[in-house]
């Protein structure tokens, strides 16, 4: 196993693939990792179910926590070991003399992004369906049950499928850094504005206070149920991408010049507007046409296209919204995809062309055979509750007990002008270590929390 690590402490030394020119272009990469389908159709249900406006007291708490410590430890390592997910384990673990169990604990969460980037192309794929469905008038003007089932049986999104796989392959073939910081500068600045469109849109249509009455109005009881709780840690958690893996990639290809937990932060800060303006352009809309509210595919799938069947102009919103979701999955898609091809790079010696095309074709050789929804929704409910939180508590456990505290504080301290408090340390071991191993631990015995 060659190693590629960077020399240390050298501001501006760049993996081979080379790095994000700019703070912002790293960040906007990062929320485009960050912002997917749990924003969309996850956030906005549960922030009605579990207490409205209440719901945001312990989100907002989570979504600090984890993004100032959880997102700051991955992109700290990455920095620091100067190489993806498996070199970096690889690192945390030769600081006491294990780094081949290192490498190989790296595997799980590896694999965790593969295995999302799997199930993920194909919900994307339906996406991009959908939004073709929307441009004929198909979707619209038919049954929107009946072309979602006509698009999710056996082998039934080949071609839609195969696109999706294709076009993050090829964004990524343009190089590492260069395909992916000019792709998310303009895929997420355009998201938010459209989405920004539709909720504004949405805020005229008669009954749309109903929606946000369900979303916004407190019932400041559901802070006394545990379950409230649970659901908001599960949702910041899985919302900012923290898998021990992909965000690993992101910091191999950040300056030492900038500001980690800054960029955490912004990074956590966008990732919860996204949510937010999810739910304001989604449930009002629903509540205005008397729709039930639910989550997951049906709503994105089915409810919504009954919605844009009613509304003024509703084929153009149609096609703006799918447009803006094919952006969030596509730019999260390519972080997957990122992680296992920069692995493969370094760790077997492939040159970078190579190594995205084995990581595209196994995804969709793979993702074939899982197209059907209940198949597909098994396989991501197994990738989520099993292997990605298990390997996003070996990142937690291998930055700040195996490497230590103080090692990844100076990394941290880089390109700051301000150390860290001495609180920030007992906050990521004492507290954000075990609640990364309860979202396992809570995962497993609720069937998923994010």
């Amino acid at each position: 196993m060659a190693s590629n690590h960077k020399k240390e402490g050298q501001p501006g030394v760049f993996h081979k693939n080379g790095g994000f020119k700019s703070g912002l272009g790293f960040v906007l990469a990062c929320v485009g990792s960050a912002v997917g389908m749990g924003n969309i159709w996850m956030f906005p249900y549960r922030l009605g179910q579990y207490g409205g406006g209440a719901f945001f007291i312990p989100y907002l708490f989570f979504v600090v926590l984890f993004g100032l410590v959880g997102l700051s430890a991955e992109f700290a390592i990455g920095r620091l070991a100067g190489t993806g997910t498996l070199g970096a384990y690889e690192y945390c673990w030769n600081r006491i003399g294990k780094g081949r169990l290192g490498y190989w604990l790296g595997w799980i969460p590896l694999l965790g992004s593969l295995g999302i980037a799997i199930g993920y192309a194909i919900i994307v794929g339906w996406v991009v369906r959908s939004l073709a469905g929307s441009l004929t008038g198909e979707l619209l003007w038919g049954d929107a049950a009946e072309f979602f089932a006509q698009g999710t049986g056996e082998f039934g999104s080949v071609g839609w499928h195969t696109l999706v796989v294709a076009i993050s392959a090829a964004i990524l073939m343009f190089g590492a850094t260069k395909g992916i910081e000019k792709i998310n500068k303009v895929l997420m600045p355009a998201f938010f504005l459209l989405f920004a469109i539709l909720a504004v849109r949405v805020a005229f249509l008669p009954g749309a206070a109903e929606g946000y009455r369900f979303l916004l109005q407190p019932d400041w009881q559901d802070l006394l149920d545990p379950y409230t709780w649970v659901m908001a840690m599960g949702q910041a958690f899985f919302s900012l991408s923290i898998t021990g893996s992909g965000m690993i990639v992101y910091g191999t290809y950040l300056s030492k010049k900038e500001d980690i937990p800054k960029a955490s932060m912004r990074t956590a800060l966008f990732d919860t507007l996204a949510a937010v303006l999810a739910a304001l352009a989604i449930m009002p809309a629903v509540f205005a046409f008397g729709i039930e509210p639910n989550s997951g595919p049906p709503l994105m799938f089915i409810t919504l296209p009954e919605v844009f069947r009613q509304m003024p102009m509703g084929q153009l919103f149609a096609v703006l919204f799918f447009l803006s979701v094919i952006f969030a999955g596509v730019t999260s898609l390519i972080n997957m995809f990122e992680a296992v091809s920069e692995s493969l790079q370094t760790r077997f010696g492939l040159g970078r062309k190579t190594a995205v095309s084995l990581c595209a074709v196994l995804a969709l050789a793979v993702g074939l055979f899982l197209e059907p929804e209940a198949r597909v929704g098994a396989w991501m409910d197994f990738i989520t509750i099993l292997v990605v939180p298990f390997g996003a508590v070996l990142g937690a456990v291998s930055v700040y007990y195996v490497l230590g505290w103080k090692r990844i504080k100076e990394e941290m301290e880089l390109g700051r002008q301000k150390p860290l408090s001495p609180a920030f340390g007992a906050l990521a071991k004492y507290l954000y270590v075990p609640l990364s191993a309860l979202v396992f631990v809570l995962g497993i015995l609720c069937g998923g929390i994010g």
